[in-house]
C-alpha cells in the first residue's frame, strides 16, 4: 500500500503466524519446568500481545474501508439521485421476479 500501512494479507499472516508461535511457546512451557517454563509463558503473553496488536491493525483497516465505501455511495446518490432511485427499482424488480418464480 502506498500509505504505509500494512496489507490485510499481511496482518492476517502476522495473525497466523503470532498464533502459531504461541502454541508452540505453550506447549514447550507446558513440558518444561523452573525458569525456562516461566521465560516461555512470558514470551507467549508477548506473542498473544503482538497477535492483538495485529488484529486491531485489522479491525481498524476493515472499518475504515466500510467508512470509505460508505462515503463513495452515498456521494454517488447525492450526485445521480434519478441514477440511483432507477437502480433501486431495477434491482426491486429483479428480486421480486425471482422470489415470484418460486
Amino acid at each position: 500500500m502506498s500509505t504505509g500501512t500494512p496489507s490485510r494479507e499481511e496482518l492476517i499472516t502476522d495473525v497466523k503466524s503470532g498464533l502459531s508461535n504461541v502454541e508452540e511457546l505453550l506447549r514447550e512451557a507446558a513440558s518444561s519446568t523452573g525458569e525456562r517454563a516461566n521465560e516461555l509463558r512470558a514470551s507467549a503473553m508477548t506473542a498473544l500481545r503482538n497477535t492483538r496488536e495485529s488484529l486491531v491493525d485489522l479491525q481498524d483497516s476493515v472499518f475504515e474501508r466500510g467508512k470509505a465505501a460508505a462515503r463513495a455511495t452515498d456521494d454517488y446518490v447525492h450526485d445521480n439521485p434519478w441514477r440511483s432511485l432507477g437502480m433501486a427499482v431495477a434491482v426491486g424488480f429483479v428480486i421480486g421476479l425471482l422470489i415470484n418464480k418460486r
